[in-house]
Formats: structure tokens, C-alpha cells, sequence
């Protein structure tokens, strides 16, 4: 110990005062990057600190959540003029409204019944005395729903860098539009972020993601050549990344109907060249589904996540749409959790989903 204490002596004479206060902001530096990305469930990293930053701003962005689904609210608000001076006695025709209010915003038929019968089961047993107790016993189910199926709404970010996020989804969905949104989203958090335009098959994707990129202020790799394919610039945007020290790579894909099988297989070829080049890459592959579609984005899903298997969806034009149930319906049939919605145009109108604040703003 006597030789250590005369050794540390000796490095700090060899030092002004000056020189060694200049070595902490370095160290403090250091640290950071060393687990910037540690961002899976429980862990510190880029999505726990967006976590506290919503939290910060959650105000805001519950007011943007409940603006954007105004049309479904309107077709939902019958439930409360039913409810308002619910008696005993009108128990089924009441509960028949509200299954007719329920489908008519997409819940879906199974989870409608599932819902009207529990309500019933729990009046004709007393639990359920009033109105206002049915309504909070209404939304209380739709939130179980969620949450035992959507439980990872974070993104799995995973322990290397670059973290690597495919987007997947049929031409007109917003895929390549909330890709660019994802990446103003990571921007404001410090995050250096890698655009990869893979989207080879129509003619306008590259230009598109190009502009997004400008905006965002992010760089790109797109495809040198026609012909080019599209796991080959997926696979040299993630080298580009790892080489160059970035901490997301976005990658756009080819827009696709989920029944052109030819297409389909393309991603999976995506798929693998990234995870040559990271191992365990992508991190996450997100589907984007058009909210407008309702129900209809069922068949979609299943096919791509047959295929590729989609870690997460995000759901879009929620706020032009009055079926805001589908959101309920997709995770309750395919157990894919909803990572974040649509509801609105402006850059900022892509919001980490949070069921609470759906279930409060489609229910007033």
C-alpha cells in the first residue's frame, strides 16, 4: 500500500492542477457509451430514458393520443347515453347496443362477446350496481386485454451496436413515413442514427427516404445500381454502421402484398444478411399496418409474421379512422404487441403505444 500511495504521488506531481481537472469530463464521457445501448426489458439504455422523458411530457402526449382517436370516441360515445340512466331491467337491450357500439369500432366479434358477457355475468350477479360501475367494469377489460398480451411494448434494443430495426409492411401503410418518424424520435434522444433504403422494387422509396433523411439529419445508404438487391444494401448499411460506430441502423424494405410470395421471401433473404453481419440482428422487426384497414389487417399480419416473425406493429392513420378497436383485436389474436400509433401528420405524431392512455381516450 506505501508503494502505491508514493506511486500516485508521483503521477500527480507530474501534473498541474489544471491538467487534471481536464481528465474528468473525458471520464465522464466514457461511461455513458459503455451502456448507452443496453436497452432490453429492465435494463438502462435509449428507450429507459425516452420512458422517463413521456412520463416528463405526459400531458402533451396524452392530449395527442386522445385527439387521435376522436372518430372512434364519437362511435363509442353511445355508451355513455346508455349507461346514464341504466336500470336493472334494461339490461339486454342496453348490453345489445353496446355490443352493436363495440363492433362497429372493429373490437372484432370474438372479443365484443367476450367483453358484453362478462359485463352481463357481473350485473346479474350484483358485482355491477350503476353505470358508471359498468363503464369502469368496460374499460377495465379492455386494459386486461392488452396488457396480458402486450406486455414488451419497448423496443428490444438488445446489447450491441448497432442496434439494427427492420420495417416491414405492404405499399401505402406508412412504412417508409414512420420509419423517418422513428428516427426523429431517436435523434432527440442524441442517438446516432443510419438509414438503409431498401426498398429497391419502387422506383420513388429511395428519394423519399432520402428527404426523411435530410430532415431528420441522419445519413444513408442507399443502392448503387438498378439492379440492385435489396439485402445487399441492408447488409452493407449495417457493416457501414458497425464500422462507423452507430447506435441504430434503420432499415426501409420493399413494399409488398402479403400474398406475393416472391416478395415475401426477399425478406426473408433481408433478414439473414443483416444477421451475418450482427449476430442476432435484427433486433426488431416492426410491421406497419394501415388503421383504416380495421379488421382487415388481420390476414396481413398473420402472413408477414409467418414469414419473418414480427416482433412488433405500428399502427397507423389511427386518427382518420373510427375502427381504433382493431388495436385490441390484433393483439388479442396474434399476441404481437403494438409498439406505437399513428394519430396524426406531424413528425411528432408517431407515440409509443401506452394502453392506458388508448383505453382513456377511446372511452371519454
Amino acid at each position: 500500500m506505501a508503494t502505491s500511495s508514493a506511486h500516485l504521488s508521483f503521477l500527480a506531481g507530474r501534473f498541474s492542477s489544471s491538467e487534471r481537472i481536464v481528465l474528468l469530463p473525458h471520464r465522464r464521457e466514457f461511461r455513458p457509451r459503455i451502456t448507452r445501448f443496453r436497452c432490453s426489458a429492465g435494463k438502462s439504455g435509449f428507450f429507459t430514458r425516452l420512458g422517463r422523458l413521456i412520463k416528463e411530457k405526459a400531458k402533451s402526449d396524452v392530449e395527442k393520443v386522445f385527439s387521435g382517436f376522436s372518430k372512434t370516441r364519437e362511435n363509442l360515445a353511445v355508451i355513455d347515453e346508455l349507461l346514464l340512466f341504466w336500470n336493472l331491467a334494461e339490461t339486454d337491450r342496453v348490453l345489445d347496443e353496446l355490443e352493436e357500439a363495440l363492433l362497429v369500432s372493429d373490437f372484432g366479434p370474438k372479443i365484443t362477446v367476450r367483453i358484453v358477457e362478462k359485463l352481463r355475468e357481473d350485473i346479474l350477479s350484483g358485482k355491477l350496481k350503476s353505470g358508471s360501475e359498468i363503464k369502469d367494469a368496460l374499460k377495465g377489460s379492455v386494459l386486461e386485454m392488452l396488457a396480458m398480451k402486450n406486455s414488451k411494448t419497448e423496443l428490444q434494443m438488445g446489447f450491441r451496436k448497432p442496434a439494427v430495426i427492420m420495417i416491414v409492411g405492404v405499399n401505402g401503410g406508412g412504412k417508409t413515413t414512420s420509419l423517418g418518424k422513428l428516427a426523429h424520435r431517436f435523434k432527440n434522444e442524441g442517438t446516432k442514427v443510419l438509414m438503409a433504403a431498401g426498398d429497391t422494387f419502387r422506383a420513388a422509396a429511395s428519394d423519399q427516404l432520402e428527404i426523411w433523411a435530410e430532415r431528420t439529419g441522419c445519413e444513408i445508404v442507399v443502392a448503387e445500381g438498378e439492379k440492385a438487391k435489396a439485402a445487399t444494401v441492408l447488409s452493407k448499411a449495417v457493416k457501414r454502421g458497425k464500422e462507423e460506430g452507430y447506435d441504430v441502423v434503420l432499415c426501409d424494405t420493399s413494399g409488398r402484398l402479403h400474398t406475393n410470395y416472391s416478395l415475401m421471401e426477399e425478406l426473408i433473404a433481408c433478414k439473414k444478411a443483416v444477421g451475418k453481419v450482427v449476430s442476432g440482428a435484427p433486433n426488431e422487426i416492426l410491421l406497419v399496418l394501415d388503421g383504416n384497414t380495421g379488421l382487415n389487417m388481420l390476414p396481413q399480419a398473420r402472413e408477414f409474421n409467418e414469414v419473418v416473425g414480427i416482433t412488433g406493429l405500428i399502427l397507423t392513420k389511427l386518427d382518420g379512422s373510427a375502427r381504433g378497436g382493431c388495436v385490441v383485436s390484433v393483439v388479442e389474436e396474434l399476441g404481437i404487441p403494438v409498439k406505437f400509433i399513428g394519430v396524426g401528420e406531424a413528425v411528432e405524431d408517431l407515440q409509443p403505444f401506452d394502453p392506458e392512455a388508448f383505453v382513456n381516450a377511446i372511452f371519454s
